[in-house]
């Protein structure tokens, strides 16, 4: 049985929780771990007095394959976020790629942790056009940035449906410029809300479409609109399926976010882009006004070719007004001697004709004459001829020749069927008739 001088052969002496952590900061104190730049991902950024956050590395996977704590100190920190917002636009804050400048620092009472002394914002300003280009190429080899500029945009874009957060100062401006426009094109908005920045933004903004794209009908164009912000308030727009749910919807978008100086991938796949939300409107101005100088210029070219056809026909109708009386007094002179040549010619070809339908008329009667001869000729010789067969084929002929006709109830007899034994019968020959009872019916054989 093991006893405890077995477990513990040698003496050992313990030493305190405090030393031992004196001892870990007397190696975490080495030079190498110390004043070192470092490329990380910020997560579970919090700021109270100081700044608080973990540093995380991933691998292609996306999984953490190293994790510490970090803080940067309330008088750093405040110089620190300072000098990231005036580069990058955006606050310090979670999910960013930074290269910071890092000591590995241990404190006997809590731990481990890395003090952050500064930061490399172009690094991080550089991942993030990086990131927006990394999506502006995947949409390019989608075939995606040109799909909403094919959708062909109305003349006169008038029935507008306007994507942006209600109150917003940019959604006024569009809604006020619209409104007191100078050429008095009216407008018909409808405002779908939905967030402008922050992390409900981009489900926001897709809930928008998906809800004017239920009553396309209804709408010539979509525009979203916001105003100017920091780089982070825009970041939301730097979106993959954003961009992607914009260049897919079925009317033409347009885009005005920001300032002059602001881009955001939106610019990129928007059927027409402009800068603000006023310019928006502006361009949505300017078709009226490009339409209603296109109809002033068609009224004028039309006023114009109606003044040139009437002048043209006046001096058509004076030329006719001279020529036709000249015309008239040629066509009655040529009318008179056509007339008198007639007047003198009508008696030659009256008599003439009178002559010639004469002599035809006599030659007609004569023919007709001969014609009616010959038909009652050969009338009278075809009656001859049917009178003599009739007398041939006459019952007396029948008779005289030595043949006899029997008849029945007053019907001539032609078939045994006709008659039965005891049927009288009338028996018709030369001089006479016979009255005679059936006594046999005999039928020949067949």
């Amino acid at each position: 049985m093991s006893t405890q001088q077995d477990l513990f052969p040698v003496a050992v002496e313990p030493i305190s929780l405090l030393e031992f952590n004196n001892r870990i900061k007397a190696l975490v104190n080495s030079p190498t771990v110390q004043n070192c730049w470092i490329k990380a991902e910020t997560s579970d950024v919090r700021v109270s007095t100081h700044c608080y956050m973990e540093l995380v590395q991933k691998n292609d996977r996306g999984d953490i394959v190293a994790r510490v704590g970090a803080v940067m100190w309330n008088n750093v920190f405040q110089t620190l976020n300072a000098k990231f917002q005036t580069v990058t636009g955006q606050r310090f804050a979670t999910g960013m790629t930074v290269m910071i400048k890092v000591s590995a620092g241990f404190n006997e009472k809590y731990g481990m942790k890395l003090v952050i002394s500064d930061i490399n914002p172009e690094f991080t300003l550089g991942d993030m056009m990086r990131q927006r280009m990394e999506i502006i190429r995947r949409l390019k080899a989608e075939g995606l940035t040109e799909l909403n500029r094919r959708i062909p945009l109305q003349p006169v874009p008038q029935r507008i449906a306007v994507i942006s957060a209600a109150g917003a100062a940019g959604y006024g401006d569009f809604t006020n410029q619209l409104g007191a426009n100078r050429y008095g094109v009216v407008f018909y908005t409808a405002l779908f809300q939905a967030y402008m920045q922050g992390s409900n933004t981009v489900p926001s903004i897709i809930a928008a479409l998906d809800r004017i794209e239920q009553s396309t009908d209804a709408f010539d164009c979509v525009v979203i609109i916001r105003g100017g912000g920091s780089a982070s308030d825009l970041n939301s727009f730097d979106n993959y399926d954003l961009a992607a749910r914009v260049a897919r919807c079925p009317l033409p978008v347009i885009v005005g976010i920001g300032h002059e100086r602001d881009e955001t991938v939106l610019d990129f796949v928007a059927g027409v882009r402009v800068k603000t939300p006023t310019a928006a409107a502006e361009y949505l101005i300017k078709c009226g006004a490009d339409a209603i100088n296109r109809l002033s210029e068609l009224s004028t070219a039309v006023a114009t070719v109606v003044r040139d056809s009437i002048t043209r026909a006046t001096e058509q109708l004076n030329h006719y007004g001279d020529i036709i009386p000249l015309a008239a007094r040629r066509l009655l002179e040529t009318s008179r001697l056509k007339l008198e040549s007639a007047s003198t010619a009508i008696p030659l070809c009256v008599t003439g004709r009178i002559t010639s339908e004469t002599a035809m008329l006599r030659h007609t009667a004569a023919a007709i004459t001969t014609a009616v001869n010959q038909i009652l000729t050969n009338e009278h010789t075809r009656q001859r001829n049917l009178a003599d067969k009739i007398e041939i084929l006459s019952p007396r002929n029948i008779l005289n020749r030595g043949f006899s006709l029997a008849m029945h109830n007053g019907r001539f007899v032609t078939d045994t069927a006709q008659i039965a034994p005891g049927d009288a019968l009338t028996i018709h020959i030369k001089g006479g008739k016979l009255r005679a009872t059936v006594n046999e019916v005999i039928n020949n054989a067949k």
